[in-house]
């Protein structure tokens, strides 16, 4: 079991930078793969960014290559999204998730997820 909280989300404008954190406690946070997704209004939660067990592995959507960079950091417990460039089509609101298989871009992979924290980007 793993508890999942997120963090960082907020206002920003088009252009603009914002930084999410997923503090986990429980098992053993470098035991999981760790992902990000997210959900706008009215559409299905969808795929953004995954990251291996030991971080060799990194994959994310095509809307946000180049723009969000994931990372985490297993002394710490914590996953980070850094998104650049913001987008008003990157208004949603952001899941951290875990999975106790293998590097995945399906809902359906991972295992635990996060309350979510709303990141609104105006144009």
């Amino acid at each position: 079991q793993v508890q999942l909280v997120e963090s960082g989300g907020g206002l920003a404008q088009a252009g603009g930078s914002l930084r999410l954190s997923c503090a986990a406690s429980g098992r053993t946070f470098s035991s999981y793969v760790m992902g990000w997704f997210r959900q706008a209004p009215g559409k299905e939660r969808e795929f953004v960014s995954t990251i291996s067990r030991s971080g060799g592995s990194i994959y994310y959507v095509d809307s946000v290559k180049g723009r969000f960079t994931i990372s985490r950091d297993n002394a710490k417990n914590t996953v980070y999204l850094q998104m650049n460039s913001l987008k008003p089509e990157d208004t949603a609101v952001y899941y951290c998730a875990a999975s106790t298989k293998g590097v995945g871009v399906s809902r359906d992979e991972y295992n635990y997820w996060g309350q979510g924290t709303q990141v609104t980007v105006s144009s």
